[in-house]
């Protein structure tokens, strides 16, 4: 089913089909925000959490979107920024970033028991060892396959700094898995 932006958008607007706007949003939306969100946090009840918390900012905030980006890309931005703020709430509760890892790589090694292939997780573990912007980078690019440019949009990062990050994020996980693939054999 192909996605009616200028549809969702209208209703959006409009207090009295607003309601039918958030339902067509979320049906359209919901999955891939999902998924983006949850390779970002890991846990399945944070992303389900997250996912909530950004459909609700949608529909408070709506006014606020200027159309001068496609909306999906205002969504990603809102449910990266949620993430964020969930993984630094992490980060402060477990006091230490080896903390904040410790738990993200445990919360991997907890939701890959589900039918998941060893390398899975290997790439899992390798994504959540990057700092916080190569994984987002990593994440966009990788998982959602988004251009530079879309990626900029959501990130407020310039094109390059955003290669540079993808680029050594790449490298690192490319190691992670050189090495831990050897230790695996």
């Amino acid at each position: 089913m192909k996605i009616d932006e200028g549809l969702i958008i209208e209703k959006m607007k409009s207090p009295k089909t607003r309601e039918e706007g958030l339902r067509m949003l979320m049906s359209a939306y919901q999955s891939r925000l999902y998924w983006h969100i949850r390779r970002l946090v890991v846990q399945h009840d944070d992303a389900q959490d997250l996912l909530q918390d950004t459909f609700v900012k949608v529909y408070h905030n709506f006014d606020k979107f200027k159309g001068g980006s496609q909306l999906y890309t205002w969504l990603y931005r809102i449910a990266t920024n949620e993430a964020l703020q969930h993984l630094n709430k992490i980060k402060k509760m477990q006091l230490t970033d080896e903390g904040a890892e410790y738990y993200l790589q445990n919360a991997v090694a907890e939701n890959a028991k589900h039918n998941a292939e060893e390398l899975e997780i290997m790439l899992q573990k390798a994504i959540q060892c990057l700092p916080e912007k190569q994984r987002l980078v990593f994440t966009l690019k990788y998982y959602d396959d988004l251009s530079y440019e879309e990626m900029s949009k959501i990130l407020d990062m310039s094109v390059g700094t955003l290669k540079t990050n993808y680029h050594y994020a790449k490298e690192k996980v490319t190691e992670y898995l050189r090495q831990n693939i050897e230790e695996f054999e």
